[in-house]
């Protein structure tokens, strides 16, 4: 894939792109996750109320309706669906979250679009694992991206067993569409959580991008990853751990919200009908078929 020219993007994400370069992004984070974590009763239950209204929170969707019922709000961000809100496709690969398409489509050797004007490595965003990413060359990739409406865990978009962690220390950009159009690489200087699995097909990848006051990222079988945030990656190997997932479980959630980034390896994946940039998805829908 050759290089594109950068795009400036619309006057207001470049005012947008500059107040976030000045913003202490590491303090709000750690202050935004001194708040989610805070059990402060009827505080606590007002913030979520206001949530809920400002971005529109469908709450009949979970397991959980009242909003007083949840301590913090790190439960509420986290809340769980009702049983039968997110029914699974008989799909090959279905989508692990609730979002909007950022971007999909072919990896151009080893680049990975970002947005129009802007793309980045594989190795990059592996946190420079050339081995690894040498892996995914010229294979296929989707990013997507999740709101503050959404619904914040992540699950499985098919069945894989666990081969290896990374985390991969960084900055905490917003990744919302202006700043995906405006910060260049965005997703590989992001602090992320790199999930490698081994499929019935081969290798894929699940990446966590954390983002401003995004608290902490969590996966269901080592917990809340970080903080702690060290300056270098730490790398963990599950090679001979027996942690295999069924499509459709829960593999991890973020801390409030971010964005996923999946890559596949050379084949012949061809993504659902519709699956375009800017278009809402749900959990549980036909992402991709292979072959």
């Amino acid at each position: 894939m050759s290089r594109q020219p950068s795009d400036p993007g619309e006057p207001g994400d470049r005012v947008a792109v500059a107040l976030q370069h000045l913003l202490p992004k590491q303090a709000l984070t750690r202050l935004g996750g001194l708040v989610a974590r805070a059990q402060g009763g009827a505080a606590t239950t007002a913030l979520i109320r206001w949530f809920v209204q400002r971005y529109g929170v469908d709450m009949a969707e979970a397991a959980e309706p009242d909003p007083a019922a949840y301590r913090s709000f790190n439960e509420f961000f986290t809340r769980a669906l009702r049983p039968g809100a997110r029914p699974l496709a008989p799909a090959d690969w279905i989508c692990p979250v609730d979002g909007a398409i950022s971007q999909c489509g072919a990896i151009g050797g080893d680049r990975i679009v970002q947005a129009k004007g802007h793309d980045y490595s594989a190795q990059a965003l592996l946190g420079g694992d050339a081995a690894l990413a040498q892996g995914f060359r010229d294979g296929h990739f989707a990013t997507l991206y999740l709101s503050p409406r959404d619904y914040h865990r992540i699950h499985m978009p098919a069945a894989g067993r666990l081969r290896r962690m990374v985390h991969v220390p960084g900055r905490l950009y917003s990744v919302n569409p202006a700043t995906a159009r405006g910060v260049p690489g965005l997703f590989a200087r992001n602090e992320r959580v790199v999930c490698v699995f081994e499929g019935e097909r081969g290798p894929w990848a699940l990446v966590l991008v954390g983002a401003t006051i995004v608290g902490s990222m969590a996966t269901v079988w080592h917990g809340v990853v970080n903080p702690p945030r060290p300056a270098q990656p730490r790398r963990w190997d599950y090679a001979e751990a027996a942690v295999a997932l069924p499509q459709g479980a829960e593999m991890g959630r973020f801390l409030l919200g971010s964005t996923v980034v999946l890559l596949w390896p050379s084949g012949p994946l061809r993504f659902a009908a519709g699956w375009q940039p800017g278009l809402p998805v749900r959990l549980g829908q036909a992402m991709a078929a292979w072959g």
